[in-house]
């Protein structure tokens, strides 16, 4: 009896081996595939919130096309993004490199590269900053297709500028997500 409950049990753990391999190629597979998606998409919100800037669906290029489009060489690089204190209260707009370029307007399409970190803990929550490399994407501004903190920051900007938002709860992804700070270059605007 003692052969056959030793046979079940080396059976049952070579099952549980099985299923472990199994569950940990899925998750592989699922994190490898779904990379190009922002984390904020397939996050439940309690009421309709416009859609978070995503990581790039447009070709990915390096920020050297940032410079070309009227911005500086200091674009070319990952911006490193500090926390700040106390809590934000308003939306909060910053110039860290002046841009040359075009004035942006509400309902034109923008390509940027961002990153996006917790106001408070300085925790990095999403960038389009991939290993050194910007991946940059776009979308239309001003049209509630972003969050009310870029609808209402971005428009009035120039292109190739890199400027810092501080962006309460409120006009970004609620209580859950709180006060968050953004640093954005603006690569162009059509």
């Amino acid at each position: 009896m003692s052969d056959n409950k030793r046979r079940s049990q080396a059976i049952a753990g070579v099952l549980c081996g099985a299923l472990v391999v199994a569950v940990l190629v899925g998750v592989f597979f699922v994190v490898r595939d779904g990379s190009s998606e922002a984390p904020v998409a397939s996050q439940p919100t309690a009421t309709a919130q416009p859609a978070a800037p995503v990581p790039p669906s447009a070709v990915p290029t390096t920020a050297t096309s940032t410079a070309a489009a009227g911005g500086s060489a200091a674009l070319t690089s990952e911006p490193d993004v500090q926390p700040g204190t106390g809590a934000v209260t308003a939306l909060a707009v910053k110039e860290l490199v002046p841009g040359t370029g075009e004035t942006v307007k509400a309902g034109q399409t923008i390509t940027v590269n961002y990153k996006l970190i917790n106001y408070l803990t300085g925790e990095q929550i999403d960038s389009s900053w991939k290993n050194g490399v910007s991946e940059p994407f776009s979308a239309q501004i001003g049209v509630g297709q972003l969050i009310p903190g870029w609808d209402q920051a971005i428009p009035g900007q120039k292109v190739g500028s890199r400027i810092q938002l501080d962006v309460p709860a409120a006009l970004a992804y609620g209580p859950e997500q709180g006060d968050l700070r953004f640093v954005v270059d603006i690569v162009s605007a059509e």
